[in-house]
């Protein structure tokens, strides 16, 4: 006797369908699968055979032969569990009939005793059998909310392995999942932190304002205390909303990753804080098995490198081709697997190893060479790639111990909201590049005009105060978001000044 079950893996970001076929034959009992199956699907059966013994269902008797295709792709976990358990099932019995499970895509690990245990990259599974016309999709409870949020295809979520068969032969079984999509943006875009909370700091806030934005990559330079990692976790506040697509996609990464702990949708800005001790393969994602690392989960996102000049520096190296494309390429020998990883890098640091070069209030111990050594620990190529250098200094205790007044993330955010809808009008014709930050250097000689007093002050600035060549694309990038913020069609003399002064530790310490 043969059946056929529908199922999904995950290869990257994206499924791939598996047609799972049951082939029971006459002879010495006997169980192989065939496939390319990966020692967590050869040890399925095990599983199975013990889930179905303690649930008090049938086991096929003669020779069982699985086979999971396409052959020529190996099949990794325990996610077929569950459609392997109950295509064994439709072999011996007759009343699950096969047009029934032709509907369904199937995904899940069993249990000993048949409960359904959660899986990996659930998202992108369903979002593959709505594509491949599949009318439902069953899924262990835990995953439910996830796949859920896809349109066009029906949820059922199943806690046993006899819930499953009681689905299957209409004798009950649990009912669909219908999501509120807009009550789940609702209820996840509510920040716990806002910027009201920080003291003073106008001159900073003001900076990560112009970094919302225009997308723009910012490095936070002050002495320990200053405040840098409070104002550094208040910018996903700042920054718009994710958008539908947008959710979906940072979604499926984390679905992949296993991180949404029973989340039906990351809704918003993900922002991601690893230890400097982090590996570059934790960082851009590796492994035996590839999974997405740190780059990618911020995808939408922040990515906060707090004490840059800590970490390893093979480990910051791997963040430049990120940086420029918005995507991660993993090679290994038989495939290979691309996530996304366009985010907005946010890092901070110390002026000197002692902390305190630019306190008011404090002396620096440190001898010149042991500040430019710990400086150098930053190459020039990764701090090309960060448009605003942002001086924090501490706050005075007239601000600290004075009326709190601040200005509310909210009220940040709609100017934000408002200078972005300007770029992506501008935009618009140009695929991939929705905000200032994402210009090339043909379109920043087409948007960023300069008027012959801009100019002449541009060139002074070179000149005058030894600012790099490499820093000329980024005070123009940063001149077009403070001149869209005051909603200015064209870069004035003082929108060049404001973002000239956010390239002044170019000038004063890494001397261009």
């Amino acid at each position: 006797m043969l059946s056929h079950v529908w199922s999904s893996t995950v290869v990257g970001v994206s499924a791939l369908p598996i047609a799972i076929e049951t082939h029971v034959a006459g002879g010495v009992p006997g169980y192989t699968v065939v496939g390319l199956p990966d020692g967590a699907v050869r040890e399925s059966l095990d599983r199975i055979f013990a889930a179905l013994s303690n649930t008090s269902l049938p086991r096929p008797r003669g020779r069982v032969t699985i086979n999971l295709a396409p052959a020529d792709v190996r099949k990794e976990g325990a996610a077929f569990d569950l459609p392997i358990a109950l295509g064994l099932l439709a072999t011996c019995i007759e009343h699950v009939p096969s047009e029934r499970l032709q509907q369904f895509a199937i995904v899940g690990e069993l249990a000993l005793d048949g409960r359904v245990r959660p899986v990996r990259g659930v998202l992108p599974m369903a979002l593959k059998a709505r594509e491949e016309g599949r009318e439902a999709l069953m899924v262990p409870v835990e995953n439910a909310a996830e796949a859920s949020v896809v349109e066009g295809i029906t949820v059922y979520p199943v806690s046993t392995i006899s819930d499953a068969v009681d689905l299957l032969t209409g004798r009950g079984g649990p009912d669909r999942l219908v999501q509120d999509m807009d009550a789940l943006f609702r209820q996840a875009r509510e920040y716990h932190i806002d910027f009201a909370e920080v003291r003073g700091q106008q001159n900073v806030k003001r900076a990560m304002e112009v970094a919302a934005a225009g997308g723009h990559n910012g490095l936070l330079v002050g002495p320990p205390g200053s405040g840098k990692t409070m104002l550094a976790r208040r910018l996903p506040t700042i920054l718009p909303p994710l958008s539908p697509d947008e959710a979906l996609e940072t979604t499926k990464i984390h679905s992949v990753d296993g991180k949404l702990n029973g989340r039906g949708l990351v809704a918003t800005r993900p922002f991601r804080a690893p230890h400097h001790t982090i590996s570059d393969a934790g960082l851009c994602g590796g492994g035996a098995h590839p999974m997405p690392g740190e780059i990618s989960l911020a995808h939408n996102g922040v990515l906060f490198l707090d004490e840059l000049p800590e970490f390893k520096r093979q480990v910051l190296e791997v963040l430049r081709q990120p940086l420029e494309e918005g995507r991660i390429t993993i090679s290994r020998a038989r495939f290979t697997v691309e996530y996304p990883a366009r985010f907005m890098l946010l890092a901070s640091m110390n002026p000197c190893p002692c902390g305190y070069l630019t306190d008011p209030n404090r002396e620096c111990v440190c001898a010149p060479p042991q500040v430019q050594r710990y400086l150098g620990k930053i190459s020039g190529p990764l701090l090309d790639r960060i448009d605003l250098h942002i001086e924090v200094t501490p706050v005075p205790f007239e601000e600290l111990s004075g009326p709190h007044d601040g200005e509310l993330s909210a009220s940040i955010r709609e100017r934000v909201v408002t200078a972005r809808s300007r770029q992506e009008q501008r935009y618009a014709r140009h695929q991939g590049i929705h905000c200032n930050a994402q210009m090339s250097s043909r379109h920043v000689r087409k948007y960023c005009e300069l008027d012959d007093t801009g100019m002449q002050l541009l060139k002074k600035a070179i000149r005058k105060l030894g600012l790099s060549a490499r820093a000329f694309d980024r005070i123009l990038k940063v001149s077009r978001t403070i001149a869209d913020l005051e909603g200015s069609p064209s870069i004035r003399p003082d929108h060049l000044s404001e973002a000239i002064q956010y390239r002044s530790l170019d000038r004063s310490w890494w001397h261009g």
